[in-house]
């Protein structure tokens, strides 16, 4: 085990509604080391970005009410922390990349000035002359071309790609040690998409910055993390490393993001998997498992009382009946099985090494 930099501890969250209390997340626990990538996985819905910027404080108080928990950043508690000292964390020590860069970009400014603007506020020793040196760097860093011409142009003047680029560049501007890239390849094609990935690798290896990866899609994972925390209805579910996630997974949800993943060689006649149903209402979360009415799996017992989360090793953990001693032994389904085989074999850039840390 590396050094732990950040650890959240039963973290809840909830939201002031009209229609009442949403319990956006309920009792969320886990740690990110220095110089890892933690992706959280799942669907829309399931309290992955309320985490992510809970984290940043950036959730507006009310309608957000941090009812319990604790985020630990090098030993500080970030919930108990005020706003004066969160605004010298945020972009200093824990920076964010959002989805869509487009929001994220000032339209009116060019793309060099922005960056400058980072590092005259983080770093308060440094020159116009050094801030603009460094932000030609970034740029020439996160893989734009003529970085000297792109620094005086204007975000419209960039595609979507080089867009998310000037804002991990933005990102990056202040060395921070924490990254937070929420849906960071959401809106941009397969092949863009490819290249950002390998870009966070880079980063990853060249900074040694942590990385807190958040996305809808397994199949990102597999390319980018070394730890992976499902999520499901505000809680984590599953949470391991990506070897274990993807070969030896233990929720039936994480089986249905798994048997989800789009696969480009499939016969025209195969349907994509889809997992039935929808997610359960936080005004009035389920008593028992959240995932019950959903898990074609179900035991009786998963509609009465939620399960504990059960260690299969020393790093992977799984909130399921189906992992107690009592339970029927159900394997992963030889379509997710199948499904996870052939992504990986055709996926030669993964992280993962075939053929290890599966049963």
């Amino acid at each position: 085990m590396g050094e732990t930099i950040l650890e959240v501890k039963n973290l809840k969250i909830n939201f002031k509604t009209y229609a009442g209390l949403v319990q956006a997340v309920r009792g969320v626990d886990f740690s990110l080391e220095k110089g890892k990538t933690l992706a959280i996985v799942g669907e829309s819905g399931s309290g992955k970005s309320v985490t992510s910027n809970a984290i940043m404080k950036l959730i507006p108080q009310p309608p957000a009410i941090y009812a319990e928990g604790e985020i630990l950043f090098e030993g500080k508690d970030l919930v108990k922390a005020t706003e004066k000292e969160m605004t010298k964390i945020r972009g200093n020590d824990i920076a964010m990349i959002f989805q869509d860069p487009m929001t994220a970009l000032n339209p009116t400014m060019r793309v060099g000035k922005q960056i400058m603007e980072v590092i005259l506020k983080h770093k308060k020793a440094a020159t116009k002359e050094e801030a603009k040196k460094r932000a030609i760097e970034l740029l020439d860093e996160v893989g734009i071309p003529f970085p000297e011409q792109r620094f005086k142009q204007y975000p419209h003047e960039f595609s979507g790609g080089m867009r998310q680029r000037v804002v991990i560049a933005i990102a990056l501007a202040a060395e921070p040690k924490i990254l937070i890239a929420d849906e960071p390849t959401t809106a941009l094609d397969v092949t863009i998409q490819a290249q950002i990935l390998e870009l966070m690798k880079q980063i990853q290896r060249t900074s040694d910055t942590s990385i807190i990866f958040i996305t809808h899609d397994l199949g990102v994972v597999a390319n980018v993390a070394d730890t992976v925390a499902v999520m499901y209805a505000g809680q984590i579910v599953e949470y391991g490393t990506a070897n274990e996630i993807f070969y030896n997974p233990k929720h039936p949800y994480t089986w249905g993001l798994l048997g989800s993943m789009p696969d480009l060689d499939n016969d025209a006649d195969e349907l994509l998997r889809t997992i039935p149903g929808s997610p359960p209402d936080l005004i009035h979360p389920p008593v028992g498992d959240a995932f019950a009415a959903r898990n074609e799996f179900a035991l009786q017992i998963d509609y009465e009382q939620q399960p504990p989360m059960f260690q299969v090793s020393e790093t992977h953990f799984a909130k399921t009946w189906l992992l107690h001693p009592d339970a029927p032994h159900v394997p992963v389904p030889e379509a997710v099985r199948k499904r996870i085989e052939g992504y990986l074999e055709k996926n030669d850039e993964t992280s993962i090494e075939l053929g290890k840390g599966g049963e």
